[in-house]
């Protein structure tokens, strides 16, 4: 099907396509999103350029008609190959478009909301995607302000929970947790919304150990994410927020207090919050297996041997049930520890890091921070200029 958007004339005039965007919005406004979803899809087309499809050759002819349609065949390919390298194709990660703009971005947001709706969690995907694109693209052609920008993140951030939390599998709340540690919708969390510190983590505590064998098993793959790194980025957050909730704060027992009587009381509290929380209910269970994992592993990097019935009381199950979690644990994560029955403890192993390895940690991205640091402060000084110049002129029209 040939896009709308590459018809040479199809006469329909703006008034039209106008009520036909009405019509949508006054479809999902009844509660009908499949029928506002497709025709939201219908009126991106209008905007849209795909790439042509290939040409495909007929197999079955015979060789007379062979050697007769050669020659038109050739003539043909040779045609769409000029029309492929005339065609401005859109950008693929935004269904195609070619350009956006404020109008555009708000179809985008009708589209994901109406995916979210339908419960179609990977075209939701596709269309949380093309509205993080799209709005940096207009954030970055000044088409919206910083404030406008920081708001829209914050939306996004906002709609990502639907999403991410849906999505089968480990890898939504992965992606979701990459897109709340960059730098822009970081300092959406800090500044406009603290709250959804809870979410990011939950998140991290759940994707931690997933993350933890992916950089073992592939240790030359620097790109993604890592379970140590995430733990720092999120304790840095944790202080940079004016929140908290039992979450938090049974992160902030273990890694920074090394309290471990708070956590296992803070772990209590977050049972009855996971259970009423409307994206976290159905990941309790879950949760509450991670970090009974996260506080055995914080407790046993400070400490060689564990008394079983202490560590029991610390993972708020009793002796036999420990032990029996403990075997299962270190047979399962291959953690560097055995169980000794005379003594009735757990000894760990040492695993210490070199310095190279603590080296390249604190090094790692560092000219990308410091890229970034550069260019933050280039666009304080711009403003500053700017700023100057505005007043100036104010003061020469005073005059």
């Amino acid at each position: 099907v040939q896009p709308l958007s590459s018809t040479p004339t199809l006469d329909v005039p703006p008034a039209v396509i106008e009520t036909y965007r009405k019509l949508a919005k006054f479809n999902y406004d009844c509660g009908d999103y499949q029928s506002a979803r497709d025709m939201l899809e219908n009126y991106l087309s209008l905007f849209a350029s795909p790439p042509l499809p290939d040409a495909e050759g007929d197999g079955d002819d015979d060789d007379v008609d062979d050697d007769r349609r050669s020659s038109g065949k050739k003539d043909q390919d040779q045609d769409q190959q000029d029309q492929k390298q005339k065609q401005q194709v859109g950008d693929q990660s935004m269904y195609y478009l070619t350009k956006v703009d404020t109008d555009l971005l708000q179809i985008l947001w009708g589209r994901l909301s109406c995916e979210i709706l339908v419960e179609n969690w990977e075209g939701a995907t596709v269309a949380l995607t093309a509205c993080k694109n799209a709005i940096e693209k207009l954030a970055a052609t000044n088409q919206l302000s910083p404030l406008e920008a920081l708001k829209q993140r914050t939306w996004l951030m906002h709609w990502s929970l639907f999403v991410k939390w849906n999505t089968g599998g480990s890898k939504g709340l992965e992606s979701m947790v990459e897109l709340f540690f960059t730098e822009r919708y970081l300092q959406a969390i800090t500044t406009v919304a603290p709250h959804l510190l809870r979410y990011l983590t939950a998140a991290v505590l759940l994707v931690k150990r997933r993350v933890a064998k992916q950089s073992d098993n592939s240790r030359s793959n620097n790109g993604g994410l890592d379970s140590r790194r995430l733990l720092k980025d999120l304790i840095r957050t944790m202080q940079h927020c004016d929140y908290t909730d039992p979450i938090v704060e049974f992160v902030d027992c273990l890694c920074v207090k090394f309290d471990f009587d708070g956590a296992q009381e803070k772990l209590a509290e977050c049972r009855h919050l996971l259970e009423t929380d409307f994206f976290l209910c159905k990941q309790t269970a879950l949760f509450v297996e991670e970090a009974r994992v996260f506080v055995f592993e914080n407790y046993c990097r400070i400490h060689n041997k564990v008394d079983l019935m202490t560590l029991g009381q610390k993972l708020a199950m009793d002796e036999q049930a420990a032990e029996r979690w403990i075997v299962d644990l270190i047979r399962n994560a291959n953690l560097d520890a055995k169980i000794d029955t005379e003594e009735r403890c757990v000894v760990m192993g040492t695993d210490v890091r070199s310095t190279y390895e603590r080296v390249i940690d604190k090094t790692r991205d560092l000219n990308v921070r410091s890229g970034t640091l550069v260019q933050n402060m280039t666009n304080v000084l711009n403003e500053s200029r700017k700023e100057k110049a505005r007043r100036a002129r104010a003061a020469l029209e005073e005059e």
